[in-house]
């Protein structure tokens, strides 16, 4: 049997359930949840790091982003990646299986550029010019296998409702004066429906607030610091209104659908080329956004909206349709590109922390999968078990967090002072470690 091509497609700042298949009543994701109808959505999966270029590090490379030395998006230590980390990154290793590697959209890679790591790009736009690239690249005739990496920005502009309402430091002015494209996506992103009394739309159409809109009880103080040290943060959090929260959501939503739209062009011409059926498609973001949950955006702190991501894949006649896996721990970053090897027909590098998803994706058990998944952040590290999350925080006199991912889903409470979760405390105290 040939080996199938891999189609893998990416947004930005795409929490977990942001999705209509997931049951979200306030989002439409037509391609999306085309895909997860017909191969499997995995419910369980995290980044790397919910920060944009930790997180495609991993994507790329296969690594922590601790490997380099790097918890956020610049890495002033570090002149270039090694080369044992370049030459064995994801390009290279498919090509040298046969492969064409090819890459469009957003690259925010560390001391590198995708064409570094072994693709060849065919889009440097990021919006719908990169969904316009993909369907013209799967339409040229292909003797041979492709991996094609798709990067869109999208929902990422929701990041400029803050940082515009509230620039204060002159790299927030840049970021607003630069950001034209950004603001008028935003812009279109927060419109009112027509026709519609504001009244009217709070009360049917903007998405209300999140179940765990407020701080966490019990907060660590590093999350405080935190948001003390990007001000557009902390004032978002203070002064923000209610109705201000509810228009980010309604933002995010918008811009969300919005990307669905641009993916929903590549797939409608994989279907339309006949090459559907011998392509594997990943779909998945780097990070999350906490969209209003413990009143924050943005990510960076690894509550579950942000470091938890969506991750579908799907090959007809493969996957088995329609199926949800809530079992199995997933990090997109450590696994994908084990999975592409797996794919390809090679063994991935020796060092490399991931292993392949491909069997859990076609329905089958694997031996001895994880049990446990490290997360790592700019401010702390986190562990995540089938029942709980421990993260351990860089800072304050307040460093420890535990959540009951079953009993408290939307991690309203900080468990980690609980006698009676003692022994459960310690347990992850040393997976930790």
């Amino acid at each position: 049997m040939s080996r199938p091509n891999i189609l893998f497609i990416c947004t930005d700042q795409q929490s977990s359930h942001m999705m209509s298949c997931t049951g979200h009543p306030h989002v439409n994701t037509p391609a999306m949840d085309s895909l997860a109808a017909r191969g499997v959505r995995f419910n369980r999966a995290y980044c790397t790091n919910p920060v944009c270029s930790p997180s495609r590090f991993s994507l790329i490379t296969g690594r922590y982003p601790s490997e380099i030395g790097q918890r956020e998006n610049g890495v002033p230590h570090l002149e270039a990646l090694p080369d044992h980390i370049l030459s064995h990154s994801l390009g290279w290793l498919m090509r040298e299986a046969g492969y064409e590697t090819v890459y469009g959209g957003k690259e925010h890679l560390p001391k590198s550029k995708a064409v570094d790591h072994g693709f060849d790009y065919i889009c440097r736009d990021e919006r719908m010019g990169l969904a316009q690239a993909c369907a013209d690249y799967l339409r040229q005739d292909h003797d041979k296998p492709f991996l094609m990496m798709a990067h869109f920005i999208n929902p990422h502009d929701i990041c400029y409702m803050a940082i515009r309402a509230f620039a204060e430091t002159e790299q927030e002015k840049r970021l607003t004066n630069r950001g034209k494209q950004e603001l008028e996506a935003l812009d279109n992103a927060l419109k009112l429906p027509n026709g519609i009394s504001e009244e009217e739309f709070f009360e049917k159409c903007c998405p209300p607030l999140p179940h765990n809109f407020e701080p966490q009880e019990d907060e660590p103080d590093a999350i405080r610091t935190f948001l003390a040290q990007r001000p557009f943060k902390q004032k978002a959090r203070e002064q923000w209104t209610e109705k201000d929260w509810r228009m980010h959501r309604w933002a995010y939503r918008n811009l969300t659908e919005m990307v669905d739209t641009e993916i929903g062009v590549v797939l409608d011409a994989l279907k339309e080329t006949g090459l559907e059926d011998n392509t594997v498609v990943v779909f998945t973001s780097d990070h999350g956004d906490h969209d209003g949950s413990h009143r924050m955006e943005h990510k960076t702190a690894p509550y579950e909206e942000a470091a938890r991501i969506p991750l579908i894949v799907a090959r007809p006649g493969f996957t088995p349709a329609g199926t949800v896996n809530s079992t199995h721990l997933i990090s997109n970053g450590l696994d994908f590109v084990p999975t592409c090897c797996d794919y390809a027909g090679i063994d991935p590098p020796a060092d490399l922390p991931g292993r392949s998803f491909r069997q859990l994706a076609e329905g089958t058990e694997p031996d001895d999968w994880r049990e446990s998944l490290l997360i790592e952040s700019e401010i702390g590290r986190a562990v995540v078990t089938q029942t709980h999350k421990y993260i351990l925080y860089d800072m304050g006199e307040s460093r420890e967090q535990l959540m009951d991912l079953i009993a408290d889903p939307y991690e309203t409470r900080n468990a980690a002072k609980d006698e009676e979760n003692r022994k459960v405390l310690e347990a992850h105290r040393k997976l930790l470690q």
